[in-house]
């Protein structure tokens, strides 16, 4: 366990930074339950006696996290005007985990993560190493993030804490160890994310209340989701579509995996509409796109297109 914890620290922070450590359970009621914060060196927290003590608060129940960016030296606190420098862009996926996870991996928006925290039974955090990220520019990456995969939106605050893999995550019997792959070593800048507003919008739907254009005004993502369900309805083939869509649309940031999903969407909102079993139109979606899409994400991104249009089905049936 220790080895995992320490490995992770170490690749996260460099000597000597100021790092928060929370420990907190959850059963917060009675004042020893209560959270336990400590600002310390990393080499203070990667001492065998320190580690010892988080391993056995652990081993008792408590949930083990470290701040996502280092702390100015000498804080106190793990506020927002504490944090000394952007160190990770990151994302929680804590619905639809995998096929969330699958989709942001095959996804050309984003680069390869860093490392990817399995925190319990289908719930991720995603973690990229970075630098030249200003304070604004990694919120607004946070928030497009949880806007574009599905992330939690609550978790975009720079101050945000990790799990720390190795420990334990005690909220389920038996209890879920927190592992952690790595993908990368490099080290990514604000030119490698392109995640603009328009492109966030169109890879997954929003939690909870989508926001809207102007009323009475129309984006352009919308005008072209018109247009493609219109020539869809009237018969009009899938890959001209998509290729007439990628020219169409060569402002965004990348045009063949916009569009590409926009006509499969489409195509899955319509078939399900007609009646089409949910599993035929995973299979027609993997073979529309097999030479398309590698292999290994084929599937899963078949599966999450078919549950968004359900999702979006559903939604306009309530609204």
């Amino acid at each position: 366990m220790n080895q995992v914890a320490t490995n992770f620290l170490n690749r996260s922070f460099a000597p000597c930074e100021t790092i928060a450590l929370l420990l907190r359970r959850e059963d917060a009621s009675r004042p020893q339950q209560r959270p336990q914060q400590r600002i310390v060196t990393l080499e203070q927290a990667l001492a065998p006696r320190y580690m010892a003590w988080l391993r056995f608060e652990n081993d008792n129940g408590a949930n083990i996290y470290v701040s996502a960016n280092p702390l100015l030296p000498g804080s106190r606190k793990r506020t927002k005007e504490c944090i000394a420098s952007v160190r990770h862009i990151y994302i929680d996926i804590d619905a639809d985990g995998d096929v969330r996870l699958a989709a942001l991996r095959a996804s050309y928006l984003v680069p390869p993560p860093t490392a990817i925290l399995s925190t319990s039974p289908g719930k991720y955090q995603v973690l990229w190493r970075v630098a030249g990220f200003d304070f604004e520019r990694q919120e607004q990456t946070l928030k497009l993030l949880a806007i574009a995969f599905g992330g939690d939106s609550a978790c975009t605050d720079r101050n945000r804490v990790l799990r720390i893999p190795g420990f334990f995550n005690p909220k389920y019997s038996p209890a879920h160890r927190v592992a952690v792959e790595y993908l990368t070593d490099a080290i990514y800048g604000p030119a490698d994310f392109h995640l603009d507003e328009a492109s966030g919008a169109s890879v997954l739907p929003l939690r909870g209340n989508a926001r809207g254009s102007p009323a009475g005004k129309h984006s352009h993502s919308e005008d072209d989701w018109a247009w493609v369900c219109a020539q869809l309805t009237h018969g009009q083939d899938a890959a001209k579509l998509t290729h007439e869509l990628i020219v169409h649309r060569s402002d965004k940031a990348d045009p063949v995996y916009y569009a590409q999903r926009t006509v499969d969407v489409a195509s899955a909102c319509l078939w399900l509409g007609s009646g089409i079993p949910i599993g035929d139109i995973i299979t027609m979606l993997e073979v529309r796109r097999r030479f398309e899409i590698p292999a290994s994400f084929c599937s899963a991104r078949a599966r999450e297109i078919a549950a968004t249009a359900q999702r979006m089905i559903a939604r306009r049936k309530t609204a």
